[in-house]
């Protein structure tokens, strides 16, 4: 059975923000070991770290693969978070060196409140701080026809028709079959969590219990991997709800600050069962878009 959206009544519209500087409150960043650690975190144009290379080893924190983009003004950069959705085209408009260079969005970050851009890799050099980039936004308001508990959000329509959703039909009646390269159980979920909306921003998987990531396939996490979080939901903002599922993309690296971890920005979420996930390797934003021929192993390889 054929997935049909509303799409023809959904409004494309133009945000524009700057590639953002990397900022430090301070040298260094704690970890849940009591250990100070200096490196990289959010921000800039990361040359060496791409959607589909592995979350895990960098020597970094909450590392946002290749651009990163906000607005100086809060309300401005308010719109840019909320409006973009993952998978959408963006447009270098703001320097003589890139103009017309394109992207495409790969997630949300809350808290520093940046939208992340994929470009190729030959276009990064051409990139510098401050230059303006135009996101068409298309796909907040996305309805999938025959299931109203299913809530949609932050997906560009382009890319829910290339996520394999298929229908399935069963005695607890209709649901959704979605692909996952991997599934997040609640009670390893932390920063984000009461959050007012997950219409921007992402929701941490916390990584600081080694043997349960490997229990749950989750230790060869990749950037861009689709996953499915069970018993939670993302309806009004993230919370612990026994049977929902939260269906996101993996947006940033791992984290060693307690409580924090790999960022999910949220795409679908449903409340009674309405979604099934299904084990895909090949569940990930880099092949599902054609921005790589490859990326890595996934935990279910």
């Amino acid at each position: 059975m054929p997935i049909r959206t509303n799409r023809d009544r959904l409004v494309a519209i133009s945000v524009m923000g700057e590639v953002c500087a990397p900022i430090m409150r301070t040298s260094y960043r704690v970890g849940h070991d009591g250990v100070a650690r200096v490196g990289p975190a959010t921000g800039g144009i990361v040359y060496n770290v791409r959607v589909g290379d592995p979350v895990y080893g960098w020597a970094g924190d909450h590392v946002e693969p290749g651009v990163s983009v906000k607005d100086k003004d809060e309300k401005v950069n308010m719109a840019l978070n909320t409006l973009a959705c993952v998978g959408n085209r963006a447009m270098v408009v703001g320097s003589d060196r890139a103009k017309g260079l394109t992207g495409i969005v790969t997630g949300k970050h809350g808290g520093i409140e940046h939208v992340i851009l994929d470009f190729p890799p030959e276009d990064l050099e051409k990139l510098v701080i401050g230059d303006k980039i135009m996101v068409r936004a298309f796909g907040q308001g996305l309805e999938i026809e025959g299931f109203p508990s299913v809530k949609v959000m932050n997906l560009d329509p382009d890319l829910l028709e290339r996520m394999g959703l298929a229908v399935e039909t069963g005695p607890q009646g209709k649901r959704l079959s979605v692909p996952v390269a991997a599934e997040v159980p609640a009670v390893l979920m932390g920063s984000g969590l009461g959050a007012s909306t997950a219409h921007s921003g992402d929701y941490d998987i916390t990584t600081q219990e080694p043997a349960a990531l490997a229990e749950h396939g989750l230790d060869k996490l990749r950037f861009g991997d689709i996953v499915a979080i069970r018993d939670a939901s993302a309806f009004f903002g993230w919370r612990y709800r026994r049977g929902a599922v939260i269906i996101g993309v993996v947006v940033h690296s791992d984290s060693m600050i307690a409580g924090h971890g790999p960022g999910v920005t949220t795409l679908l979420t449903a409340n009674d069962g309405e979604i099934a996930p299904r084990l895909d390797p090949r569940a990930n934003l880099a092949l599902l878009l054609g921005l790589r021929e490859a990326v890595a192993p996934s935990g279910r390889e």
